[in-house]
């Protein structure tokens, strides 16, 4: 008898609550934009969760209920619930990148004329170190210094493996952690960027404040603005804020995700 309860009782909850939908979200053509947030909604239950760094979620849903992917950085995409779903371990969600216009481009009209004193005076303080080093032609220095890579092969007293750099390769478990990586290093310079000019500031550009991270995300993933901000120059980051505003504010008012983002603060 108290099998038979407990069954009707476990059916029950099932049917009140829900059953979870666990999900990977990936995007095939630029990697980069899983940093960006990614809002997961029922449609029928009115809840939403925020997907993971590395695009994993759970959310609780029926058979038959609609579950909808808003990100800023990609396409709106709807998919029904179906009972196969429900039973697999993960199920994978491909989002597409919404491609955005960009703003028009002046090209300088720079033109060295031989003598490096007489260009260098002739420059705007802010091209001088670019110009300077295409003409005497010093490479663009990359990344910074630091690697998320971890080695398979060690040199130190004789050629050796690393197991577990070898098995995190195989399993996957070696994008994970790059990824983990790139998100802990975003997150970090975000934050400071967002202390940095306070949340005043975002507000006044029309940025509502529990969308700020996501702005900043937005920007982040958008253009390399990470030597900027791991030199404390966040003034010169200001030039990239003011550059995909407009694209942002635009998306903005194209999707629901001020809507999505309150429910979740709440």
């Amino acid at each position: 008898m108290k099998k038979v309860f407990t069954i009707a009782l476990l059916f029950c909850i099932t049917v009140v609550y829900g059953q979870i939908f666990d999900g990977e979200i990936y995007i095939r053509d630029k990697s980069s934009l899983y940093l960006n947030q990614v809002y997961v909604t029922n449609v029928n239950e009115h809840k939403s969760v925020l997907a993971n760094y590395n695009g994993d979620f759970q959310i609780q849903a029926n058979e038959g209920d609609v579950l909808r992917f808003t990100s800023i950085a990609t396409e709106r995409k709807d998919i029904t619930v179906t009972k196969q779903m429900l039973t697999l371990n993960k199920n994978f969600v491909e989002l597409q990148i919404a491609y955005y216009e960009i703003q028009e481009v002046i090209i300088s009209s720079f033109r060295p004329t031989g003598n490096l004193r007489k260009d260098v005076t002739s420059l705007k303080s802010s091209e001088k170190a670019f110009e300077l080093r295409k003409m005497i032609g010093l490479p663009e220095p990359k990344g910074d210094g630091t690697s998320p890579e971890i080695p398979v092969l060690s040199f130190n007293q004789g050629l050796s493996f690393s197991l577990d750099s070898i098995f995190d390769l195989i399993s996957g478990e070696k994008k994970k952690k790059e990824r983990y990586y790139q998100y802990e290093r975003m997150s970090k310079n975000i934050k400071n960027l967002q202390d940095y000019f306070g949340d005043d500031y975002f507000v006044k550009l029309k940025i509502p404040k529990e969308l700020i991270p996501n702005f900043l995300q937005f920007v982040y993933s958008s253009d390399n603005i990470t030597t900027f901000l791991e030199t404390n120059n966040y003034e010169a980051a200001k030039v990239y804020i003011e550059k995909y505003l407009p694209i942002y504010l635009k998306r903005l008012q194209n999707s629901n995700l001020i809507q999505v983002a309150g429910g979740i603060q709440k």
